[in-house]
């Protein structure tokens, strides 16, 4: 296989120049599940694992391989295992925060999802449990990967409104394409195929039950991945897909398969929260002061738009909720970073302290 047919590009190109001579093979991360990846090669695909340096000297989980990743392997056992030995910097990556506390300790960690996506379809079902601002949280992640969204609307044989829907999405969704899908009975699964381009790499995102799976049994032609049946509860599809999964399509381009997020945390979101509230944005260059945070202070234009029915209340608590949880994630970001500061020149120190008194010993 082409490497450009797995999305392979000057780009990653470009960054392979300072690995040259170390005999390296170069591969593309097709599956994570735990500790256990497959690599997809131009001569094909591979179990694989992490290099024992590589996990060792990695400060966070953004350092693993993630689906999508673009890696360089080295094989092992008469060439039936590969060994990851460098990730290659990333395109686009979606991430999530998964810090933990440890006492009073806060520790900061990224995990990537999905890397170096070109399209991302978000996938949402038009029943009961569609959910606007789930759909702003999600459009935010999207636009801060780098990657571009496209909002599908599934399940249109379960929604009696669909037109009435597909305003309420699209005064939420500026500048990015919606297509309505019911892909059990195949309806709109045509309106996809302009985004399959060689080379191209597309995510799926959305909660679980949505209908990811089914999408892509749809475009593929064929039952490739499992799909449950929809549950007896608000026609909520069951979750099935239980680990990434990435897809290289014979007429092109490559599809991921995620599973679905009860909840997505920001990692970071500043430029996404900016793009998927544009309408917020641009009213906001109105406001009497730069910094107008648009919650109290006075001369906000933002909040008078508000009242005039502009924007819909519920757009702007979602917007103030996203913005208020990003900047406790940057607080929380610096606090653990200047406590991971603290015990770094603390064990320094201690170390310092023994190489003295060590040097004094021997001078004596």
């Amino acid at each position: 296989m082409d490497l450009t047919e797995l999305g392979w590009d000057d780009f990653f190109q470009a960054r392979l120049d300072k690995f040259q001579g170390e005999n390296l093979t170069v591969a593309r991360v097709s599956l994570q599940q735990k500790k256990m990846y497959r690599v997809v090669t131009a001569q094909g695909e591979y179990p694989a694992v992490i290099l024992g340096r590589l996990r060792h000297s990695a400060q966070s989980l953004a350092d693993f391989p993630a689906v999508g990743d673009w890696v360089l392997v080295k094989f092992k056992n008469n060439g039936d295992m590969a060994v990851i030995h460098h990730i290659l910097p990333r395109k686009t990556k979606i991430s999530r925060d998964t810090s933990t506390r440890k006492g009073r300790r806060v520790i900061a960690d990224e995990q990537v999802i999905v890397a170096n996506v070109d399209v991302i379809f978000l996938v949402a079902a038009l029943n009961d449990e569609l959910n606007l601002r789930r759909i702003e949280r999600y459009l935010t992640v999207i636009w801060d990967s780098g990657a571009s969204p496209v909002l599908l609307l599934n399940k249109a044989d379960l929604c009696d409104d669909v037109d009435g829907v597909l305003d309420k999405v699209r005064d939420i969704a500026v500048d990015v394409p919606v297509h309505v899908l019911s892909a059990v009975k195949g309806e709109g699964i045509d309106e996809l195929r302009p985004y399959l381009q060689r080379g191209k790499t597309i995510a799926l995102l959305g909660s679980s039950g949505v209908g990811k799976t089914t999408i892509i049994n749809k475009i593929v032609g064929k039952d490739l991945l499992k799909v449950a049946d929809i549950g007896d509860f608000k026609d909520k599809g069951r979750h099935t897909t239980t680990f990434r999964s990435l897809v290289v399509l014979p007429e092109g381009g490559i599809l991921v398969d995620n599973p679905g997020l009860r909840a997505i945390q920001f990692w970071d979101g500043e430029v996404g929260l900016k793009k998927s509230f544009q309408d917020i944005e641009e009213i906001g260059r109105n406001c009497r002061f730069n910094d107008c945070r648009h919650d109290d202070e006075p001369g906000c234009a933002v909040r008078e738009a508000v009242q005039s029915g502009e924007i819909s209340l519920d757009r702007y608590n979602s917007f103030l909720k996203l913005h208020k949880e990003l900047e406790h994630r940057a607080r929380k970001e610096n606090w653990a970073t200047r406590q991971n500061t603290k015990k770094r020149w603390k064990t320094g120190s201690k170390d310092m302290r023994q190489i003295k008194k060590l040097r004094g010993d021997l001078d004596e």
